[in-house]
């Protein structure tokens, strides 16, 4: 047998109740998940093999295929069309037909036509999931198509961390800016950006000759820390505001990091309102009483009003953006434009 020849004629059983073998029989497409180890199959997908008639296979390189003959099933390795999977099944026997990895549109299209037509007598039609992805799986897709990228594309396999540095600051304003208008296509599109960046900088970092690390690696970290500073979920403590939760954050932080001042860790570098909200924040929290410093300028008046806004549980560097797109939504009408 081989996936260009098909013998829908069933094994001769002379004893065959007359009413069975009339019965139009059953055609099962099993599928299975790629990102699942082959073999690793749900329990009714193999009572439904064990128990089949025949079992069927286009693909004689299917990962499956080793596993499921090393399991007792004989697999023919077949390609039937619609009409002969039809006939297979004739006497009701039980046709299982292991789907490749595209999911065999022309045989399903086929019996779809046949049924259709209401000139032939259709088998049940099944489709039995064999292995779900779990949930993250779609992660190894990218994984493994970065990873193809980095060696084949001429752009993206001389990339560094510096040059890719922009980037990241870009997607990070393009997910604020979907998140801000409430367009939820945009934002898992921005989402993805970012995604993408993590795995690129990861990528590159696995050719580092001194301190390579992976996805896996920084995977691994964040998971880590995420159980570390989050005792009232995975230990023992207790947690029933989210104040008491971002204290046991910074609590936890301050161990892990060895700081010894509030304002360690405190990237200077950001935009301004920003970093005198995350100062105001970090004093706050701390319960420290620091009067703001008093000086003559613009400057001491916007900390101000950042450390105002902040106490008041509103971000300054949103409220600003807000602020500045009514400003231009009111240029832009002065302009006789569409806002």
């Amino acid at each position: 047998m081989n996936a260009t020849s098909f013998d829908p004629a069933p094994d001769p059983a002379s004893d065959q109740d007359p009413d069975q073998a009339l019965a139009p029989g059953r055609v099962v497409l099993l599928t299975t998940s790629h990102r699942v180890a082959p073999g690793l199959l749900s329990w009714p997908a193999w009572q439904v093999l064990h128990a089949a008639d025949r079992v069927l296979c286009a693909d004689g390189a299917h990962p499956q295929l080793p596993y499921l003959r090393e399991a007792g099933i004989r697999v023919d390795e077949a390609s039937p069309t619609a009409e002969e999977l039809v006939a297979a099944c004739a006497g009701g026997r039980t046709v299982v037909v292991v789907a490749t990895g595209e999911g065999e549109p022309a045989l399903t299209d086929g019996l779809a036509r046949l049924a259709g037509s209401g000139r032939v007598s259709m088998p049940e039609l099944e489709l039995l999931p064999a292995s779900y992805d779990l949930p993250g799986a779609r992660l190894l897709d990218l994984v493994q198509v970065m990873d193809r990228i980095r060696a084949e594309c001429p752009w993206s396999s001389q990339q560094t961390h510096k040059g890719l540095a922009k980037y990241g600051i870009e997607e990070a304003y393009e997910l604020v800016e979907a998140i801000e208008d409430g367009d939820r296509d945009e934002l898992r599109e921005e989402l993805g950006d970012v995604l993408l960046q993590v795995v690129f900088h990861s990528r590159i970092a696995e050719e580092d000759p001194d301190a390579p690390f992976s996805v896996d690696d920084v995977a691994g970290g964040i998971v880590a820390k995420l159980i570390h500073r989050h005792p009232h979920v995975f230990g023992d403590e207790t947690a029933s505001t989210p104040e008491e939760v971002k204290e046991h954050w910074l609590r936890t932080k301050a161990i892990e990091k060895q700081r010894q001042s509030v304002t360690d860790g405190i990237p200077l570098g950001q935009p301004g309102l920003a970093l005198a909200a995350k100062l105001a924040s970090r004093v706050r929290t701390a319960g420290l009483e620091v009067p703001l410093p008093t000086g003559q300028g613009i400057g001491y008046e916007l900390l101000a009003l950042a450390a105002r806004a902040e106490a008041e549980g509103v971000d300054p560097e949103a409220a600003l953006r807000v602020a500045a797109r009514a400003y231009r939504d009111a240029v832009r009408a002065a302009e006789g434009l569409d806002a």
